[in-house]
């Protein structure tokens, strides 16, 4: 259980008003979260790793731009960094849904413990599955990280919240056989839509970013 903090603490280190593409099916606006644990290469908000950074901007800034949209947006994404990082998410997440948005989260799933007692405020998910379980260290620098994201996936599946899991991925960080594979052990955990996410680089996984784009999004069979 996520202990109680107010939606005043949450750290936001950004906001993008309008998307398309970061809440499947709806208009929504995104929360960027401050603070991430992990130091995936190839990260696409480095600025956000840093959970002792002050803040781009308060929360009521955030709530008056969201009482602003009503009827005009359809949903909010905290998004990151890593926004289960942040005891004060609970709070935010009802105060977005008092409003009468959907509510969406961007998550690595490295805390499956704080994601099971948000997931009744949540109406989509969208879970990074960096790798393979054995590839995960590699990835994100921190020992026993996999076995956290693999357990974060097994408490969405469960609870019947919409979700996503997306994969970034370029040749330099696991084979293509190992992608296949990942796919299919996906799939027999009970994920039914994967988005495969690949880096836009030329060889160098360690200068990676992930490409932005509804490309590679399948459902798992």
């Amino acid at each position: 259980m996520v202990a109680a903090t107010s939606a005043e603490a949450l750290r936001v280190g950004g906001l993008t008003p309008l998307t398309t593409i970061d809440f499947p099916g709806r208009l929504a606006a995104v929360v960027y979260c401050q603070g991430c644990p992990w130091r995936c290469s190839y990260c696409h908000n480095p600025e956000l790793l840093d959970a002792t950074a002050p803040a781009a901007m308060p929360w009521p800034q955030v709530r008056v731009f969201l009482e602003s949209r009503r009827g005009l947006l359809d949903g909010v994404v905290f998004s990151g960094g890593e926004p289960t990082l942040q005891a004060a998410l609970p709070a935010a997440l009802a105060e977005v849904r008092a409003m009468g948005f959907a509510t969406g989260l961007h998550t690595g799933g490295m805390y499956p413990e704080r994601l099971a007692g948000l997931l009744p405020l949540l109406d989509w998910v969208g879970l990074d599955i960096k790798g393979p379980q054995h590839r995960y260290d590699a990835i994100t620098g921190v020992p026993g990280s996999g076995g956290r994201a693999w357990e974060s996936l097994g408490l969405l599946v469960a609870s019947g919240v919409a979700h996503e899991c997306r994969t970034t991925w370029h040749a330099g960080l696991f084979p293509t056989e190992e992608l296949q594979v990942l796919g299919n052990t996906l799939a027999n955990a009970g994920a039914v839509r994967w988005k495969v996410q690949p880096c836009n680089v030329g060889g160098d996984p360690t200068a990676a970013r992930p490409q932005k784009s509804e490309q590679g999004s399948h459902v798992v069979s």
